[in-house]
């Protein structure tokens, strides 16, 4: 993490938050942060708070993942020595990350030359001014071009944040995270009016409630073919009675939760074992494979096919025998007691939030953004490739407003064998 003088608290803090806190016992994968001073201290926050890096720019010799949090002022150029600094890193194979106005800076270096980028909106068009080989968008919350990420504004760092540990270590490392921090793990289940979903757990003084026992027993068969009338028959409701019950205890249909915990497992899979994509769907309780890719795309924006691809190309030192053990551990197996299941794993996982926007969190390449013709700020893109995206709900082609991309990177490998957190 490279910090400079003048800038926000807020923007700082957030790589602190996310990769600097050791939350292992919460299910969150621990990185090794060094935190770096771009130019000689103190160094100053915007509300004359001093602060004092440990480590000065060689440590950017060292990183997996170099990230600029912010930039004290889009009309200053950064220090050339932290400029050559990034530069180095990044030609060793680290992936580097500019959080809001730190876009300038990874701007400066050049290595947003011919590259999709965001900032914060205000900011947008200086960027694309001041450096016109740099395709600006300021529509998206984040843009994941591989080796190189960028943000717009403020808490759409966080999301960025979060995408990466998804991107590292998988959904279910980015969801414990997301509601270790109590924000949405994709901010796009918020964003769609009348599709908007809280992350609520079932309260831990459930007790008795026949509901903790159904949804314990649903968790423990996934791989089977049951439906919400099931559900409803095992807690002794009626199909009203229960789908209003349950909405009122996790803030989400049956149904839609039912569906989002079979991709979920689809997820895991996917993920974690060889089996093909009909043996996954078989093992989610899908009645077909048809039925979980559209499931899949619906939620996760991509195939399963696709996602196993592209999840792999970031795991390239996978040990094959840790994947037979991870394929013995999927085997379904006789349940827990459920009074331990309603302490604990059935607040877990009913805390995953149900996706509802089919254009949700996706795996959309960099080309399918729309043009900004009336701002300047993107060139017409067109030769990247003939797709546009999807219908809009207004009639007109490109992505819905609000989604996230993650660019061309959910497909790539980083470069080098440094592209691994580092502890």
């Amino acid at each position: 993490m490279l910090l400079f003088s003048g800038g926000p608290i807020f923007e700082s803090s957030i790589p602190l938050s996310v990769f600097g806190i050791d939350r292992q016992d919460a299910g969150v994968p621990r990185y090794r942060l060094l935190v770096c001073a771009g130019e000689d201290g103190p160094l100053r926050t915007t509300g004359g708070l001093e602060l004092s890096a440990p480590y000065g720019l060689e440590a950017l010799s060292r990183a997996g993942t170099v990230v600029v949090p912010t930039w004290r002022s889009i009309s200053q150029a950064p220090p050339p020595e932290a400029l050559d600094a990034i530069r180095r890193a990044h030609e060793e194979g680290a992936r580097i990350i500019g959080l809001c106005t730190g876009a300038f800076v990874l701007a400066a270096a050049g290595l947003l030359d011919g590259r999709p980028a965001t900032t914060h909106w205000m900011y947008a068009p200086t960027l694309a001014k001041r450096y016109p080989s740099v395709h600006v968008d300021p529509r998206e919350l984040f843009v994941d071009d591989g080796d190189v990420l960028t943000s717009a504004g403020t808490a759409a760092g966080i999301d960025l944040c979060l995408h990466v540990v998804r991107t590292d270590h998988g959904a279910e490392a980015a969801a414990a995270l997301a509601r270790r921090l109590v924000v949405p793990p994709r901010r796009s289940d918020w964003q769609a009016p009348g599709q908007r979903h809280l992350d609520r757990s079932l309260p831990e003084e459930i007790g008795s409630d026949p509901l903790a026992e159904v949804v314990a027993w649903a968790l423990e068969h996934l791989h089977e073919q049951f439906d919400v009338e099931a559900l409803a028959a095992r807690a002794y409701m009626s199909r009203r009675t229960f789908d209003r019950r349950f909405r009122s205890l996790t803030g989400s249909a049956p149904l839609q939760w039912l569906i989002t915990q079979r991709v979920l497992q689809a997820q895991r899979l996917l993920e974690t074992s060889d089996y093909s994509v009909d043996e996954v769907a078989g093992r989610c309780g899908f009645r077909s494979p048809v039925a979980l890719r559209g499931h899949f795309r619906r939620q996760l924006g991509s195939s399963p096919a696709s996602y196993r691809a592209a999840y792999r190309a970031r795991r390239p030192q996978d040990d094959p025998q840790d994947r037979d053990r991870e394929r013995e551990r999927e085997r379904p197996a006789p349940g827990p007691e459920l009074p331990a299941l309603r302490r604990g794993p059935v607040s877990a996982v009913l805390a995953a939030p149900a996706k509802q926007d089919p254009d949700g969190y996706a795996t959309h390449t960099a080309h399918t953004a729309p043009r900004v013709p009336e701002q300047g700020l993107r060139p017409d893109r067109a030769e990247r490739g003939p797709d546009r995206g999807p219908e809009r709900g207004d009639g007109t082609e490109g992505p819905p407003r609000g989604r996230l991309r993650a660019g061309r990177g959910l497909g790539a490998a980083l470069p080098g064998p440094r592209d691994r957190p580092v502890g």
